[in-house]
C-alpha cells in the first residue's frame, strides 16, 4: 500500500481525540450505532433497529471505566434473568475480566441488532479533523454525542495504527480504555491483540474478532504484535487468525470477524480476499465484514457465510463518496437479516440518503454483488 508521509504530532484538544489524532484510526465498527444516522430518518423498516446500550458491565469495564467490582456485580444482576444460559459466567466477574466478556441488556428480549461502519480517520492533516478544530476541537462537531455513547466496540487492526510510533500507539489504547470504549485487533502483545471480545446479551454470546491483512510485507511499517511487543493483529499469514476464530467458535453462539483487507480504490475483490474469506468461514465465522479499500465492495455468500467485503470510508475526508452501514439482526437461531443502509460522505459529514440517491447506491451494490439479491430497503434477500 502507498504510505502517507508521517506528520509531526500536532497539538490538539479534547481528551478523547488527543491520541486518536496521532494515528489513523480506521476499520471502526460500532455496535448499536443507529441514533446518528438511522433513527432521524424514521423509516418504517428501520424502526425496529433498536437495542439498549445503557451500560457496559463486567469484562474490562472495571479496568476501563474505574468501576468497582461491586458496581459491576450490581449491573450484572439486572440482566441475569434473561441470560440464564450464561448465569455461571455472569456470576463470576473475575472470569469475565480475564476472558474479555461483557454483558448487555436489550430493548427487545428476542433479538439483537448490530451495526457496522467502515473506515474513520483521526488525522489532523485531513479535512475532517480540521473541521473539528475549527469548531472547538470537539468530536461532537463531526460525530453526534449519542453516537459516541453507542460505540461499544472499535477495531484498531489497520495499517496506520503505528504511524506515530509506539508511544502514540500505546496511548491510543490507554485513551480508549479510559473513555470506556472497548477495542480489539491490537494490544501490548500478541495474546492481547488477537483475543476476541465477547458480549452476552439475550441469552446469546456473540464473539468479535478483528485483524488486518494489510500490509503485505514481512516487516511492515505498522508493527504486528508479537509475544513480547505491542502491535496490531496481522493476518497476512492467516494461521493465528484461523486459530482465533476456531477458539471463538468454541466459546460463543455467533462469531463475527472484521477484517482490514483488499486493494485501495478497487471495487473488485483481490486474490487475497478471495483466498482468505472461505478459510475464515470454514474456521467458524458466521459473518465477515471488511474495510480498507476506501470504496464499497460486493456482498457475497461464501460457503453459506455472508461476506461484506468492504464498507469503504464512513467518515474520512471531504470528498463526496458513497458509503453505508450494515445492520444485522440475530436471535437464538442465528442470523435473521442483513441490511445494507446507503449513506453519503460529503463535506466532512456522513448522512443517510433517501430517494434517488438511495436507489442509485443500492443499484451500484447490486451490480457489484452479482447473484446476491438486495431489495429496495437494502435487505439481502436470503433465508439465513
Amino acid at each position: 500500500m502507498r504510505r502517507r508521509r508521517k506528520k509531526r504530532r500536532s497539538r490538539f484538544i479534547g481528551p478523547f481525540c488527543i491520541t486518536l489524532t496521532c494515528v489513523v484510526a480506521t476499520g471502526l465498527f460500532a455496535m448499536l450505532s443507529y441514533q446518528w444516522i438511522i433513527e432521524p430518518a424514521k423509516s418504517r423498516k428501520m424502526s425496529h433497529f433498536q437495542v439498549s446500550a445503557k451500560r457496559d458491565t463486567g469484562g474490562n469495564a472495571a479496568v476501563q471505566t474505574g468501576q468497582s467490582m461491586e458496581q459491576i456485580e450490581e449491573q450484572i444482576e439486572e440482566i441475569k434473568n434473561v441470560n440464564d444460559k450464561y448465569a455461571d459466567v455472569l456470576n463470576d466477574p473475575a472470569y469475565m475480566v480475564e476472558n474479555n466478556i461483557y454483558a448487555k441488556d436489550a430493548a427487545d428480549p428476542t433479538q439483537v441488532s448490530v451495526a457496522f461502519a467502515g473506515d474513520i480517520l483521526f488525522d489532523p492533516g485531513y479535512a475532517v479533523m480540521s473541521k473539528l478544530q475549527q469548531n472547538g476541537g470537539q468530536i461532537s462537531a463531526g460525530i453526534a454525542p449519542d453516537l459516541i455513547e453507542e460505540m461499544d466496540l472499535v477495531s484498531l487492526a489497520n495499517n496506520h495504527a503505528y504511524d506515530y510510533g509506539e508511544t502514540a500507539f500505546l496511548d491510543t489504547m490507554d485513551t480508549l480504555a479510559q473513555a470506556g470504549i472497548t477495542y480489539m485487533g491490537a494490544g501490548r502483545n500478541l495474546q492481547e491483540a488477537r483475543r476476541p471480545v465477547y458480549y452476552i446479551i439475550n441469552n446469546m454470546k456473540i464473539a468479535f474478532v478483528a485483524a488486518t491483512q494489510i500490509e503485505r510485507l514481512d516487516n511492515p511499517d505498522t508493527k504486528g504484535a508479537t509475544d513480547t511487543s505491542a502491535g496490531v493483529f496481522r493476518c497476512w499469514n492467516g494461521d493465528n487468525l484461523l486459530e482465533t476464530v476456531r477458539e471463538a467458535r468454541q466459546n460463543s453462539d455467533f462469531v463475527i470477524v472484521f477484517l482490514h483487507w483488499g486493494t485501495e480504490n478497487q471495487d473488485t475483490i483481490d486474490w487475497a480476499q478471495e483466498k482468505q474469506a472461505p478459510e475464515v468461514a470454514e474456521a467458524g465465522a458466521d459473518l465477515i465484514i471488511g474495510a480498507h479499500p476506501h470504496c464499497l465492495q460486493q456482498i457475497s455468500m461464501v460457503n453459506g457465510v455472508p461476506v461484506v467485503y468492504s464498507l469503504g470510508n464512513f467518515w474520512f475526508n471531504s470528498k463526496t463518496v458513497d458509503t453505508g452501514m450494515v445492520k444485522v439482526v440475530l436471535n437464538e437461531n442465528g442470523l435473521q437479516s442483513l441490511q445494507f443502509i446507503p449513506c453519503l460522505q460529503s463535506g466532512c459529514k456522513t448522512s443517510l440518503v433517501q430517494g434517488e440517491e438511495k436507489r442509485r447506491i443500492l443499484n451500484y451494490m447490486r451490480g457489484l454483488s452479482g447473484s446476491i439479491q438486495i431489495d429496495d430497503d437494502g435487505y439481502v434477500i436470503k433465508k439465513f
